[in-house]
């Protein structure tokens, strides 16, 4: 019998620069002060910031919340990984 794999649904708030949380998450990648690397059900998300940390992860439920001073959150797909790009 084959399983179906549901997609969880991705959605990304970033409030005062200070809080993201994101859902549709589905592994840590990396994480330490200045970046978290995390894959999302849209591709692999790369946070940049200061004094970053991971307060919540959920990952049955596919939910992250991240704090620290955020600068930047970019996404990387499957083609920007084989091209070298993350």
């Amino acid at each position: 019998m084959e399983q179906s794999t549901t997609r969880q649904p991705h959605r990304l708030v970033l409030e005062n620069r200070k809080k993201s949380m994101i859902s549709g998450v589905q592994d840590v990648q990396s994480f330490h002060e200045q970046e978290i690397l995390l894959l999302t059900e849209e591709g692999k998300l790369q946070i940049k910031g200061e004094g970053l940390h991971v307060k919540r992860l959920n990952l049955e439920k596919g939910e992250a919340d991240i704090e620290g001073k955020i600068n930047s959150q970019e996404y990387y797909g499957n083609d920007d990984i084989r091209a070298g790009r993350r």
